[in-house]
């Protein structure tokens, strides 16, 4: 039994589209996110599962995900980042009896690194009653100087941010459920969910301690996304 906030069991989910370059990144550090949840002394830690959701790919993404049997693989033929976010927790509680306070929603991308702390901290946050986590997400090394320039100016990655990133989100699974989960949408599905989540009042925290290092490429997987708003900073940057 977990105390009140407590979490006794955890979900990742890792939308995939043609992402065979950057993939085995993400999985690494998650891997070490993982681990140190399972290094935390204070309690007996939460169980695990990591679902990585194949959504239209047609490189070798899938084959990069079969390396690492650890971590569970879907497919799905969505062709949105809202539906292959949905698909990947439904398929880790396929029943509305198990998103429980008890069990922890976290969200990342395969484009993406988590920190160490990634899981831990969120959990740390999760047992003093809170519901929602956002955290930040700072570009690699793939900026322009003059994207870069605008990025620093623009972006205050500080506590109490005002950002929200599927990339690092994590969320308590009753509260999602209530929220009515990611909406089947090629982007903002992100913003859509925490919206409804504050209309329900939840309890969140916007944290800068668990920056999750994210592309820095303008060629995105989606419409727009994080990739599309660094086009239109490169397109600022230009003289």
């Amino acid at each position: 039994m977990t105390g009140p906030g407590g979490v006794d069991r955890v979900i990742v989910v890792v939308p995939a589209r043609n992402e065979e370059e950057l993939l085995p990144r993400c999985l690494s550090a998650l891997a070490v996110a993982v681990g140190e949840v399972g290094g935390v002394a204070v309690q007996v830690p939460p169980v695990i599962d990591v679902v990585i959701v194949l959504d239209r790919c047609s490189d070798g993404t899938a084959d990069v995900a079969s390396g690492w049997p650890m971590f569970a693989s879907i497919s799905t033929n969505g062709g949105a980042v809202g539906v292959a976010r949905r698909a990947g927790v439904r398929h880790l509680l396929p029943s509305s009896d198990q998103f429980t306070s008890a069990t922890w929603i976290a969200s990342t991308d395969a484009d993406s690194a988590v920190p160490p702390n990634w899981l831990s901290a969120q959990l740390a946050f999760a047992r003093n009653s809170v519901d929602l986590v956002l955290g930040t997400v700072v570009p690699d090394d793939g900026l322009s100087d003059g994207v870069r320039q605008r990025w620093d100016a623009q972006h205050r990655l500080v506590e109490g941010h005002t950002h929200i990133h599927g990339a690092n989100l994590g969320v308590r699974a009753n509260r999602y459920l209530q929220a009515g989960g990611f909406a089947r949408v090629d982007e903002h599905e992100d913003v859509r969910l925490v919206s409804a989540l504050r209309d329900l009042r939840v309890s969140e925290i916007r944290t800068e301690l668990i920056p999750v290092l994210t592309s820095g490429r303008l060629a995105g997987r989606t419409p727009a996304g994080f990739a599309g708003y660094l086009r239109e900073q490169e397109a600022e940057a230009l003289p």
